[in-house]
């Protein structure tokens, strides 16, 4: 079983679960999940690494800043900078691989490309690289259109909304399929709720989309979309790089892979064709199986 372990970094309280020594393994998770969303990983990896998977600011057993700027994208990179720092104080442990999904991937690119020199490897899950999705939410009506929620998420009235009648919205997004078909468990629903209920939980989550002002084009003059203005160049990452994607994903489609290549040149693309956004839960073996022969093949 891992460790529940809580450690001081970047100005807040993290909280981990750890399995496992050797080579540091870092897993982000996405919106709305938390650490536990990587439990077969850390199963997995926890054999003949470090395995480590944060809450990240705003959820569950981490602090969660009030300020909605507290969640912009360079201090979600430098939390889990300082993290990685304090997890790898040995100077050989100095690289790691960063695995991420949804908006923990999101954080991951950023990380790649902001500090190459820290890792060996990375692994992205249905997570689109910030410029590709800019292209995307500029240009391609259908992603427009999947990424409407992402307004929804944005508004003021969302907390109330997902709440509501104990987190029904949530547990039928997250969980729903997976109650149907076995892969989720009655004991994950209620880790689920006692995370979802952690006092400031959902705003911390839902702060994600609103530091970073992401979502479709409204009309309104002036809007940021998509994170600003962003920099191409500001985001080649110069690390080997895996990506494997459902490819039924409703919320990032697969235009979010086209082109994916000018931006990271030593790139490997698993495309899931009957994998969705949570593939990490419906397929865990065969994403721990592509992880691990990206991580053998050197």
């Amino acid at each position: 079983m891992p460790e529940s372990k809580f450690s001081e970094v970047n100005g807040v309280k993290l909280h981990y679960l750890s399995a496992g020594e050797g080579d540091l393994m870092l897993f982000a998770h996405g919106f709305p999940e938390f650490c536990y969303a990587w439990r077969k990983q850390l199963a997995e990896f926890g054999r003949d690494h470090l395995a480590v998977a944060p809450d990240l600011r705003g959820y569950n057993l981490s602090d969660k800043p009030a300020a909605v700027d507290q969640y912009a994208m360079p201090i979600l990179v430098e939390d889990l900078h300082a993290l990685a720092g304090h997890l790898g104080t040995i100077p050989e442990r100095r690289k790691f691989t960063l695995v991420g999904h949804d908006w923990g991937g999101v954080v991951a690119w950023a990380f790649a490309a902001a500090h190459p020199e820290m890792l060996d490897r990375l692994v992205i899950i249905n997570a689109p690289h910030p410029a590709v999705f800019a292209r995307e939410l500029r240009e391609n009506p259908a992603q427009q259109h999947a990424s409407q929620y992402m307004l929804l998420f944005r508004s003021p009235q969302t907390e109330q909304f997902l709440s509501a009648n104990n987190y029904a919205a949530l547990v039928e997004t997250v969980l729903g399929d997976g109650l149907k078909k076995g892969y989720f468990t009655v004991e994950d629903k209620k880790a689920y709720l006692a995370a979802w209920s952690q006092p400031g939980a959902v705003t911390g989550g839902l702060n994600y989309y609103r530091a970073a002002h992401i979502g479709p084009p409204t009309g309104a003059p002036g809007e940021f979309v998509a994170q600003g203005a962003i920099d191409p160049a500001a985001f080649i990452i110069k690390v080997p790089t895996l990506v494997v994607w459902g490819e039924k994903d409703t919320y990032l489609l697969t235009g979010n892979l086209e082109g994916l290549d000018r931006f990271v040149p030593d790139l490997k693309i698993v495309r899931i064709p009957e994998g969705t956004h949570w593939v990490i839960h419906e397929q865990p073996e065969r994403v721990n199986r592509l992880i691990r022969e990206f991580l053998s093949n050197k």
